[in-house]
Order: structure tokens, then sequence, then C-alpha cells
């Protein structure tokens, strides 16, 4: 997968630089779907944190139903975390078009995009949401599995477009 930076602003779009990171973004720039690094922090001990743009969705022109996203969100964070062990969040974005995923180390997309595979594979042969009940969750009727998995499938279906964050 390429790190392709994302392109210049022109004079027209220049803003005052803002403190988060998607917030400096271009949306219009970015096509859908696509993997990115979105940060990268060296912590002071020397740890790193990878914090990955997983976008389901056209910014601005599609969104994912709440109730989807909502399972997307339980089923990524359980299932994430039996690909690999440095999964320290799986979080979806207000706007509804995708999640971040935060890592401890230093990873590329590259790297990522296999376990984000696995991680849908699982999902897609899913039987239920977990932690979708009163219990553990704060909504717990707020889910579809289905919703869900038609979201995967087809996130999964476009996956040799996952590097071309910024097309041409």
């Amino acid at each position: 997968m390429s790190e392709t930076p994302a392109p210049e602003r022109t004079a027209e779009d220049a803003r005052a630089r803002m403190n988060v990171e998607s917030f400096n973004l271009d949306h219009r720039a970015v096509r859908a779907p696509y993997i990115r690094i979105a940060d990268r922090k060296v912590l002071p001990a020397g740890d790193v944190l990878t914090k990955f743009d997983i976008r389901f969705t056209q910014p601005n022109v599609a969104h994912l139903d709440s109730d989807a996203v909502h399972s997307l969100e339980h089923l990524m964070a359980e299932h994430m975390r039996e690909h690999t062990s440095d999964v320290i969040d799986v979080s979806p974005m207000g706007c509804r078009t995708g999640f971040y995923a935060l890592l401890s180390g230093e990873h590329t997309a590259a790297d990522f995009a296999p376990v984000l595979e696995a991680t849908l594979q699982d999902l897609l042969a899913a039987t239920e949401v977990p932690a979708a009940n009163e219990v553990q969750c704060g909504w717990g009727a707020h889910h579809t599995l289905e919703g869900a998995q038609a979201a995967a499938r087809a996130f999964l279906d476009r996956r040799e477009e996952w590097e071309d964050v910024f097309p041409a």
C-alpha cells in the first residue's frame, strides 16, 4: 500500500491549521473505501501509536446506517484483537463514514490491511453481534448484524482500492 501524502491545498482552501488531523484533511480529495495513517505519535518513553482512518463510504456523499455503525464497532473491536495484540481502540467516526483504529507500535497501511481484511472476514461469518445486550452495551437494542455484514462485504468487495486514498 502506498503512503501517498494528501494533495496540496490551494490558496482558496487554505485555513488555519487545526489540532484534529481529520479537520485538516480535504475530504473532497479522498476516495473511499480506503485505509490511511491518520496519525502517528511517539510517546515520551519512546512507545509509538499508529492511528488508522478506515473509510467505508465517500465523505459528504454517503454514510453508514447508525445501527450498522454500532454493530461494526462491536464486531471489529472484538474480532480485530484476534488478529493482533496491538489494538488499543476501534472507534466510529461521528460522520458515520468510517472508523479509527488505534494500534500500539509502528505500523503501515500495508501491514494493517491483512488484519482488517481478516477481521471483516470474521465479521461476515459471525452469527451475532458481541455484547449487544443491556448489560454490556449502553444501547443494546441498537444493532444490526445484517447491516454490519452488508457494509463489511461492500468494503471487502473493493479491497483493491484500499491503497488509492488520493486519486489522481
